[in-house]
């Protein structure tokens, strides 16, 4: 819907029928169809990054193509629910804006983290999921007080850790998977080289999904720019099927709809370490999604109050409980779509709302997710080069709103954390001769890191101010998804 030039964000079009027309145009009613075709259209410009982190998490922990089928599809489902949580709303849960919730990047290196620990697995993934889920309801109140800790050269430094970290996953994925593999040999299981790391043909697909993706990103116009990366996964795979390196086994016993159960792979399990890591990636999240809130905010013309705000952190919270006992991961506000909403002009809630359903719907189709999980890894490489590149990116841009020429402590903070957040990565037996104890906080770079970032950034430069850090929040609003 567009608007003209002389027109501000929130009045109603000058016309003659303008009295039909809400104010406030977040609660505006479209035609059914038009919702319909609006909704579907966030739910293309998520939906590649929306299924990437179940292919992520569950090629780690290799599970097989119908467990990850599941995945996917109770990915979709949570999505849509929260989404509508936060779309519509409902008690003191809700930003009531046109808000589409995702799952965040952020918590991709953690969980693989615990995931492939033998002594937690997935199932402590859930339970980690879970408590971070209750931590960021209970957080939620407080988070206006608590932005000081977490200025743009902290949130900067964080993020671009996670992006470093996540791209050795698509590096892998690119050459066609792990260096190694597991076989049977004399009746023990052993690690061997994998023959096929780094054959031409993968390398070649994944550089041609790739340039695909750049292709689109700069000549594609509207709709097709903002699913680059989908349509780059979607030609990548046709290519890979032309070449017969594409298998669809299982796809006929898979069901044409199936309802997604809860706790579809058993309890889950609560361990301390997989919880503070979570948490960590809950207060960076809940940071995140305030600098979208208060974007979004600006994009509609509708002001929020602290209680506004509040109610859309717990909506966060909420989701990722909703996520963990749904069989998936921690949910936040999508920023690209965000972008959507300033492109489309349509600033309507029931649009987000709209794509909610759709969510639950694409959630309801196994044979779809299967689809989905037949997808070559060495296309996902391609793709994910750019989407853990842009996580990365993200944080260096937070970083370029920092004044590191008036204040070169800001280096030092940068600069240690991410050394000391890369060594779990690089360097995993580097703490090995500490008290166990401190196993949570050394055992993942996300923790180490964030922990490191604040405390130099309260020895040298002390908590903002609540003002200046609700101003960076908003500046700096594109998030990890």
């Amino acid at each position: 819907m567009a608007f003209p030039s002389n027109q501000r964000r929130g009045d109603a079009p000058m016309n003659s029928a303008s009295t039909t027309v809400p104010t406030d145009l977040t609660n505006e009613r479209l035609p059914s169809g038009r919702l319909l075709a609006l909704g579907l259209q966030h739910v293309l410009v998520m939906y590649a990054g929306t299924v990437a982190v179940p292919l992520i998490v569950g090629g780690a922990l290799k599970l097989p193509k119908d467990q990850l089928a599941f995945l996917i599809n109770a990915d979709l489902f949570a999505a849509g629910l929260a989404t509508l949580i936060q779309a519509i709303g409902f008690w003191k849960f809700g930003i009531r804006l046109p808000v589409m919730m995702g799952v965040t990047f952020a918590s991709v290196a953690p969980m693989i983290a615990i995931g492939t620990d033998p002594n937690v697995g997935l199932l402590g993934i859930y339970g980690a999921v879970i408590a971070s889920g209750i931590f960021g309801i209970l957080i939620s109140p407080m988070m206006g007080r608590m932005l000081g800790l977490f200025p743009p050269v902290v949130t900067g430094t964080v993020i671009t850790l996670i992006g470093v970290s996540l791209m050795r996953v698509a590096i892998n994925w690119s050459a066609g998977g792990q260096p190694t593999t597991r076989a049977v040999i004399d009746g023990v299981v052993k690690e061997v080289p994998n023959l096929a790391y780094g054959d031409l043909a993968n390398l070649g697909i994944a550089g041609l999904t790739l340039v695909i993706i750049l292709l689109l990103t700069k000549y594609g116009r509207g709709l097709v720019a903002n699913c680059a990366v989908l349509l780059g996964i979607i030609i990548g795979t046709l290519v890979a099927m032309g070449l017969g390196k594409v298998s669809f086994d299982g796809l006929d016993e898979a069901s044409f709809v199936a309802v997604i159960t809860p706790l579809h792979f058993g309890m889950p399990t609560f361990q301390l370490t997989a919880i503070l890591s979570m948490c960590i990636v809950m207060l960076i999240t809940l940071v995140e999604s305030t600098g979208m809130f208060l974007a979004l905010s600006d994009i509609t013309g509708k002001k929020l109050s602290n209680e506004d705000l509040t109610r859309g952190l717990r909506a966060d919270g909420l989701g990722t409980v909703i996520g963990g006992i749904f069989n998936t991961f921690p949910y936040t506000s999508f920023s690209q779509n965000v972008g959507l909403v300033t492109v489309t002009g349509v600033r309507s809630r029931y649009v987000a709302a709209a794509g909610g359903i759709i969510l639950i719907a694409f959630g309801l189709f196994p044979k779809m997710a299967h689809v989905v999980a037949s997808v070559p890894q060495f296309v996902l490489g391609g793709a994910g080069i750019v989407m853990f590149g842009m996580v990365a990116a993200t944080g260096i841009r937070i970083l370029g709103s920092c004044d590191f020429n008036r204040n070169r402590h800001n280096l030092f903070i940068v600069a240690i954390s991410i050394g000391f957040g890369m060594i779990p990565t690089l360097a995993p037996t580097f703490f090995q001769y500490l008290p166990k104890w401190t196993d949570p906080f050394t055992h993942s770079g996300i923790v180490l890191g964030t922990i490191v970032a604040v405390t130099l950034n309260l020895f040298y430069n002390g908590i903002q101010s609540r003002e200046e850090a609700m101003r960076n929040a908003a500046a700096n609003s594109h998030g990890t998804e």
